[in-house]
This record gives C-alpha cells, structure tokens and sequence, in this order.
C-alpha cells in the first residue's frame, strides 16, 4: 500500500498535462495509476490520445454528475450513458466514445481495478456507411482557390504549399503537418514526399509537378532547405515571420475555411476535403482505385472508395432526366 501511495504521488510526472476524472480520484490510487498507465503507455499516438481523452472525460462527468462510482459501473449504466449519447451526437462519434470505454475497462479489467469490463456487452448504434460525406471540390474550385492565395507573404506561400502536398498526394492533415525538411527529398530525377502515419508506419509517393513548385518557391522564401530535421510547415508570428513551431492541424482546420472564404469558395470546407478533391479527381481522369490507395496510404480500399465521389455527377444526370 505504501508503494501504491508513492507511486500515485508521482502521477503528475508520468502525464502532467491529463487531469484526473472524479470518478478515477476516488476510486484509489491503484485506479489513479492504470487509469493514467493507459493514456501514457497503451495509447502511443497523440491525437488518438486526445480523442480518447475527450471521450472518456464527458462519461466521467456523465457519471458524476448522477453520482455513480467506479465501483458501481455495469453494463446498464453504460447502456444508460450511450443511448443518451446516441440522442445527441452522431452515430460514429457514438461509436467511438463506446469503443473508448470497452478498451479502457478491458485495461481496468487486466490491471485488476475492475472485475469485469462494463463496457463489454453494450451494443452501439447502428452505422453502415457506403459513401462519404466529406466536401469535394470541382477541379475549377479547387484551382481557383490555390491561385487566390497570395505568394508575396511567407504565410501565403506555406498555405500554398500546405494544401498543394494534401490535394495533390491525398495526404491526412496529421502527416503533412508532421513531416519535417529531409520529408521532402530528390530520388532519381523527382522529388518525392514522405508521410510518417499512425502505428510508427510511413509511406513515399512522388511529389506532383505542382507541388513541387509549391514547396520549392515556400522553402527558397523562408530559407530553411539546410534544416533537415526541423519542422517543413511551421507557424507564421504575428509579425509574419516563420517561428520554429510545427503548426497544428487546428492551425489547418482554421486556414482552410478562411482561405476558402477569400477565393469565394461556395462548397463548404474541411480538412479531409482535399484528400477527397484528390482521389475524386484522380479518379475521373482514369486512375485506379488501387493506386490511389497505396498513394493515401489506406489500410483498405473500403476506405479509398469512401473519398471516391466521381458517382456524384452520374446520379445528377439521372436526376435531369426527369422532365416535369
């Protein structure tokens, strides 16, 4: 007991910045510990750390607020909390806030905090999904928006360059903002890209002509070509001038629509919109779903076709065909 004391007093320097739930505090230090064990050791990767996160903290205060103890949990309790969830949020979110809770109290289960997981044997809506609901843009939108960004600002060139490498290499938000100098490298008579994904892994595709430009008119601006292993994208000072900090994919996630609305963009915007913009467009001009899957990167192609939005304009064809 005393070892569990001392070992829960230094739970802030295993991750200082993740606040302890009420419902984990009062459930002991050895709760304290695995709870904290599972968001510094058993989850690696930092945004499905945050997601986890988020999740676990709204059930935490799901359960406090109807003063259920860690203790008390079953599986009517979490049947309780998601079909209250389902009422409020989206099927999918509902899937991965459940999802969170199985793999957490399969974590309590094993370090002995909890008898059994309460999460097991709850069922999560029903969710089947055949085609996405991302935005795409037409190749003109598309166009017309990397022509609106202004090149005589350091800010305007990395935009540029930011959303050339995502439209034209199907690249996620996460790994561009990830990649660093030596990511962007010549092979052979091209210059290639490479994108560190989930799980450790990491995959090269060469750089589109265009991108190229991009990236090479962003880098000969800001001078940083000889600083391999700092940050490619970076955060722009108020002043304008380039810092050191990585940007953030919630620096994307605000420049997107902003950039958007200047070009007079109408079609709504977001992040995965130009992964989308780039495997439709691929597509419609006679590229194979297998290629684009190795060029995004996707485990499985189930999840290459959900980007995949050429049917698009059939189906407003069939549409015109009626003549009332």
């Amino acid at each position: 007991m005393e070892d569990e004391t001392r070992h829960s007093e230094d739970l802030s320097t295993l991750a200082p910045s993740l606040r302890l739930p009420a419902l984990i505090e009062e459930a002991g230090p050895r709760a304290r510990r695995r709870f904290l064990e599972f968001f510094t050791a058993e989850i690696r990767n930092p945004g499905t750390r945050a997601a986890y996160a988020r999740a676990v903290a709204r059930f935490c205060r799901w359960c406090q607020r109807r003063d259920v103890r860690l203790s008390e949990l079953s599986p009517l309790v979490v049947a309780a909390y998601i079909e209250e969830l389902t009422r409020l949020r989206s099927a999918p979110t509902v899937k991965l806030h459940l999802a969170t809770l199985r793999r957490l109290g399969d974590y309590l289960v094993t370090g002995q905090v909890l008898p059994a997981n309460p999460a097991a044997a709850v069922r999560g809506p029903r969710h089947v999904v055949k085609q996405g609901k991302t935005p795409v843009l037409t190749a003109a939108e598309a166009r017309q928006l990397l022509d609106s960004i202004e090149t005589h600002t350091i800010s305007g060139l990395r935009d540029r360059a930011l959303l050339g490498v995502l439209v034209y290499s199907f690249a996620r938000v996460s790994a561009c903002v990830g990649m660093r100098v030596e990511d962007y490298f010549p092979q052979g008579r091209r210059m290639w890209l490479r994108f560190h994904e989930k799980g450790g892994k990491h995959h090269e595709v060469p750089a589109h002509h265009n991108a190229e430009a991009y990236l090479d008119a962003y880098l000969r601006a800001t001078g940083i070509e000889g600083e391999a292993k700092s940050p490619l994208f970076r955060a722009v000072s108020r002043r304008g001038k380039l810092t050191d900090r990585r940007m953030h994919r919630v620096d994307v996630w605000r420049m997107i629509p902003r950039r958007a609305r200047r070009a007079s963009i109408a079609t709504p915007v977001c992040c995965h919109t130009f992964r989308a913009t780039g495997i439709t467009n691929y597509l419609q001009h006679g590229g194979f779903v297998e290629h684009a899957q190795r060029i995004a990167g996707h485990e499985s192609i189930r999840t290459t076709k959900l980007y995949d939005r050429t049917g698009d304009a059939v189906s407003l064809d069939e549409i015109e065909r009626i003549v009332i």
